[in-house]
């Protein structure tokens, strides 16, 4: 009798485990995949709404879709989890495992911050992309103020990726002059992984003239006056304002005995929670060592799970460790992409370096989404929306490419 696996979450990890389990396992598992929305869709694509390049229809990859041997897809809301016995409860049903995998990422908690949900602006969800991209339609002078509201939160490269692509789209506008791009963060540097890679980032930031307050942290707004009122007791001016928001563990999870200290513990080699035969992987796990909240290391736990769960079927030797490594493709406009190669859990401190923006490496941030969807969706690895390659041709001509 086949092992029933259920996967709550399909981002990043619940789509690559269930692949992979789909792939080698097909025989021995059934897989159930749950997720409230109909739709995934890269985290990289809400640069592309924000900035008008693709529109939200565009960037939907639908679970429906999915055609893989062994695996379920049910659209269902996740009311509650049992752990100690590994059971899913959902709007619809309820189901027992004899896997369970917790991939439900993080959720944002724009009230978190006083005044942000009133008078700021994200663009970490497709919505907020939206909205913020018809506010930057009508703007055309004065402060734009880019705050990290908490720590961690998801792609650490992103506030800055942000940063860069406005300081793009003023300059193209011919209003940049106009425009003072100011940046607050919590953080030490940029992306502290190590020096080479925070020093690129402040080299791109001083080139374009943006100026940046680490170890500042916004906790809340006065709307009506436009400041931003700071944690050390001074206060930022702002005409308008992008908050990168506080992330917490979905409520569900939190109140299933699962989260410590706001995230899921894990065994950092093999994902395991304390609970047997339930992982926990993404942006929803939590260790004694950091691994930043990204897709490209999601997918990489999910990999590993995926390997444990054949391995304890198997009774075989346990995979290599998680080693928490992997590519982050990083926008610096232009047309010009870098890429940030990190490895969080594989030496004694985490290590990474990274490689010079390049188009070539803007062509290789496009296949890395096209083997996903090809892998995850089944959908031609080359095809692309007609009105996706015109604008894609029209925006290299305006950059110059």
């Amino acid at each position: 009798m086949k092992k029933h696996v259920v996967i709550v979450g399909a981002g990043f990890a619940g789509l690559e485990l269930a692949a992979r389990l789909s792939e080698s396992l097909a025989d021995a598992v059934h897989v159930t995949l749950i997720d409230k929305n109909d739709a995934f869709y890269f985290g990289f694509s809400k640069l592309d709404v924000l900035l008008g390049r693709r529109p939200p229809a565009d960037v939907l990859l639908h679970y429906g879709e999915i055609a893989k041997e062994g695996v379920e897809y049910r659209r269902e809301t996740v009311t509650a989890i049992d752990p100690a016995r590994r059971r899913v409860i959902t709007n619809e049903g309820s189901y027992d495992a004899d896997f369970l995998a917790v991939a439900l990422g993080a959720d944002y908690d724009l009230a978190a911050t006083p005044g942000f949900q009133q008078g700021g602006f994200e663009y970490y969800s497709l919505a907020g992309a939206e909205r913020l991209r018809a506010a930057l339609d009508d703007f055309e002078a004065g402060t734009v103020l880019i705050s990290v509201l908490g720590h961690p939160f998801k792609c650490p490269p992103a506030p800055f990726e942000g940063a860069f692509l406005l300081h793009d789209l003023f300059t193209r506008r011919g209003i940049r002059d106009a425009v003072n791009i100011r940046m607050t963060y919590p953080m030490a540097a940029p992306v502290p992984v190590t020096k080479e890679v925070s020093q690129m980032f402040l080299a791109a930031l001083d080139e374009r003239g943006i100026e940046c307050a680490p170890k500042e942290l916004v906790v809340g707004l006065d709307a009506r006056e436009r400041t931003a009122r700071l944690a050390s007791g001074g206060s930022v001016p702002y005409d308008l304002l992008i908050g990168i928001p506080v992330h917490r563990a979905p409520a569900v999870v939190e109140r299933s005995g699962l989260a410590v200290n706001g995230w899921v513990p894990v065994d950092q080699t093999n994902l395991a929670t304390r609970f047997p035969g339930v992982y926990a992987l993404g942006d929803v796990a939590g260790g004694a060592r950091t691994v930043a909240k990204a897709g490209i290391f999601a997918e990489a736990a999910g990999r590993v799970v995926a390997a444990h769960i054949a391995a304890c079927l198997r009774d075989s030797e346990p995979p290599p460790p998680y080693e928490g490594d992997g590519n982050c493709y990083v926008e610096f406009g232009a047309g010009m992409v870098g890429k940030v190669e990190v490895n969080f859990l594989g030496g004694p401190a985490p290590a990474g370096r990274i490689i010079a923006p390049s188009r070539e490496l803007a062509a290789e941030k496009e296949a890395f989404a096209a083997t996903r969807r090809r892998s995850w969706f089944g959908l031609d690895a080359h095809a692309v929306p007609v009105g996706m390659a015109a604008r894609a041709a029209r925006s290299l001509i305006a950059e110059g490419g």
